[in-house]
């Protein structure tokens, strides 16, 4: 990955307490994944800053290789990376999401 898109990666995760990349945008996603996970923020009433992979071809590449994660969406609270789809999905649905964010001091809906 050059220098340039990793440092495009780590100011967008360095810069937000909760950085989603993901396909599309949280009003307008491209992917049913991507779909999933920005409702998941919304339904928490999460604020949270979203980048369009499929905006910059660099960036949806060197994401992959930045997390060493296969896939896109991905999700970072406070620099750390959280997950996919499917990981965040199930710590949404058994409370792990919301002990997070409240261990990371992020607001959200109770």
């Amino acid at each position: 990955m050059d220098p340039q898109t990793k440092e495009l990666i780590e100011n967008s995760i360095n810069a937000n307490e909760v950085c989603l990349f993901m396909k599309g945008t949280p009003d307008a996603p491209e992917c049913g994944f991507s779909m999933a996970v920005a409702n998941m923020l919304k339904i928490l009433e999460v604020n949270f800053k979203s980048v369009n992979v499929l905006s910059n071809q660099n960036i949806r590449e060197g994401i992959k290789k930045f997390s060493e994660w296969p896939t896109v969406p991905q999700l970072y609270i406070k620099k750390e990376f959280v997950g996919g789809c499917d990981i965040i999905k199930e710590m949404f649905e058994n409370g792990d999401l919301k002990k997070l964010l409240e261990d990371k001091q992020i607001q959200y809906k109770k």
